[in-house]
């Protein structure tokens, strides 16, 4: 596999957090403050995404291997914070399920792209959703006690994720 870069051993390490938070998530009322915890480790996670992509361009030490784990990272985040949010019941199980498919489709399409030796970089489109995914996981697992209707503050962001990403999850982005 030959040495792996800096950013590529931040990748390793967001993936690496996934198992904490999914700890911290289902620990919730059994250990004092998890989902403060598990909110820092969510954004910690989160950022080193920013951090890996910077250093690569920066320091030119973009790879394949590189930018297909770090699409994997942002992919296995989302769905290891949703399905913690689900044992939670805080997120409608639909929502996560169509999230979760979604990524796992554009995950296979990336895996047979790489295996053809293309590079599909993400799109500023790609970011943006992942930064607004992050804003309403982060909402869930805080869940503040604020309500607009009959819905939590992180169930509107939600909302809001499909009204503007639909067009996006229609056409396998």
């Amino acid at each position: 596999m030959g040495t792996l870069t800096l950013s590529t051993r931040i990748t390793l390490l967001r993936i690496a957090l996934i198992p904490v938070l999914l700890w911290l998530l289902v620990a919730e009322g059994r250990i004092e403050r998890a989902a403060v915890l598990a909110t820092i480790v969510f954004l910690i996670a989160s950022f080193t995404d920013f951090v890996d992509g910077y250093l690569a361009r920066r320091w030119q030490q973009t790879t394949m291997l590189g930018n297909f784990l770090d699409t994997t990272a942002d992919k296995l985040l989302v769905v290891g914070a949703l399905l913690g949010l689900m044992a939670l019941d805080r997120v409608n199980v639909w929502i996560a399920f169509v999230v979760i498919a979604r990524e796992i489709a554009v995950l296979g399409l990336r895996a047979i792209a790489a295996a053809s030796n293309v590079v599909i970089s993400a799109s500023i489109w790609g970011k943006i959703k992942f930064n607004v995914q992050v804003i309403g996981i982060t909402l869930a697992i805080l869940r503040p006690q604020v309500r607009l209707g009959s819905l939590w503050l992180d169930e509107w962001a939600m909302l809001d994720y499909f009204a503007h990403f639909g067009d996006l999850i229609r056409a396998g982005r």
